[in-house]
């Protein structure tokens, strides 16, 4: 090797070496994700709340559940009074989970969720609805309770709420426990704005036990928890009784999946290395058997692309069946994730950051951006679509793509 090559070399090495040293060095990133998991300790987590149970409930055991809610209930007598407390930004229940939950609050348990988005099953059988207000700032919200013995002061959560509120509940059965505060704004380019005050905190009575929802959960995460909103927490758990409570740490977006159909074989010594033995025989085998003979590749004719046919196919059926709303829906959920995907943005917030970024990596005229989120805003907003919704959506999204 040469003197120049030599030198060459040298720096690479450096320049590798500064490479990893920086981002060993350089401060993380914080991770606004939504996780509310016992352990978790970043803004959005419930690390701070779940080692403040015993103190809020003073007089409670407090157990943690990490299996799903059929297969814990099936296992404890529900009939001892209890409470259930489910804390996530999406709490998504199939039937038998949620005909469970029901039975278990039936019998005169309580059962406590804060979530911005609950599972269709459990809304329908309590008879509530819930909408979520968009907006492309993200403003201040305001919750408040409304019992006149609890503390009436107001907590502003500046960043991360949710806008999630009841629209429709049960009156006979429902009592509406506190509020939520937000102005609502018109339009990208209105200058026009509302304050809207609507209820984000409700007691549903079933059978012998009672719903408590919550619509804001962020109000029970670390970050909000140690900007002193303990009291506006303590308030709103201050309508569960002292009876054993049960945390549910299952029913997360921080929790840690092991999907793999590995995971018992590698957990394992024995079966771990057999399986790496076996892997590093068959690639000998392959290789060495490889050398000596090879079989004539087949020709393999391609698939035929049937998307459009079966595009086609689905849109006429939505069209005979006028279910514009649920077209509209489908359609903004593929448009958003093709965005992901093509332009790697963030769509769960529509903001004028979104604006910007969208505009410069598509190419698009700001306005031309502008007008398309503003339309998409409207249509979330609408509870009822018609054709022409449809059809106007669907060049917008047409043009935005040539």
């Amino acid at each position: 090797m040469d003197k120049r090559s030599k030198i060459v070399l040298i720096i690479l090495a450096v320049v590798l070496v500064s490479i990893i040293v920086t981002e060993l060095v350089r401060p993380k990133p914080i991770n606004w994700r939504p996780s509310y998991t016992s352990q978790s300790k970043i803004p959005f987590g419930c690390y701070v709340l779940y080692n403040e149970l015993p103190r809020l409930f003073a007089n409670s055991e407090v157990e943690t559940v990490k299996e799903s809610i059929y297969d814990f209930m099936i296992k404890r007598d529900t009939t001892i009074k209890s409470n259930y407390l489910l804390i996530n930004n999406n709490i998504q229940l199939d039937k038998q989970e949620t005909n469970r939950l029901l039975d278990y609050v039936q019998k005169g348990n309580d059962v406590f969720i804060a979530a911005s988005s609950v599972s269709y099953f459990l809304k329908d059988t309590l008879n509530i609805e819930l909408n979520t207000a968009y907006s492309f700032k993200e403003d201040t919200v305001i919750v408040s309770l409304s019992h006149k013995k609890l503390n009436h002061s107001k907590f502003n959560f500046s960043r991360g709420a949710s806008k999630a509120y009841f629209t429709s509940v049960d009156t006979t059965n429902t009592k509406v426990l506190g509020h939520l505060e937000f102005v609502e704004e018109k339009g990208i380019t209105s200058n026009k704005k509302e304050i809207l005050t609507v209820p984000n905190f409700v007691k549903t009575q079933f059978g012998e036990g009672s719903f408590f929802i919550h619509t804001t959960p962020e109000a029970y995460s670390n970050y909000y928890l140690l900007k002193d909103n303990k009291d506006y927490v303590a308030n709103t758990f201050s309508y569960l009784d002292d009876s054993p409570l049960y945390w549910d740490d299952y029913k997360k977006s921080g929790r840690v999946v092991i999907d793999s159909p590995m995971r018992f074989v590698l957990n394992q010594t024995a079966l771990k290395w057999a399986y790496y033995l076996t892997m590093v025989g068959l690639i000998l085998f392959v290789i060495f058997k490889a050398k000596r003979e090879q079989r004539i590749i087949p020709v393999i004719k391609p698939l035929e692309n049937s998307s459009v046919e079966f595009a086609r196919t689905v849109g006429t059926l939505y069209h005979q069946n006028k279910d514009y709303t649920n077209l509209i829906q489908k359609k903004l959920n593929y448009f958003f994730a093709e965005l992901r995907n093509r332009y790697f943005i963030d769509t769960s917030t529509l903001n004028e950051k979104t604006i910007q970024q969208l505009a410069s990596k598509s190419g698009k005229s700001i306005e031309e951006v502008k007008q398309l989120l503003e339309l998409i805003l409207q249509l979330k907003n609408k509870t009822v679509h018609n054709e022409q919704d449809a059809i106007i959506l669907t060049k917008k999204i047409t043009a935005f793509k040539k």
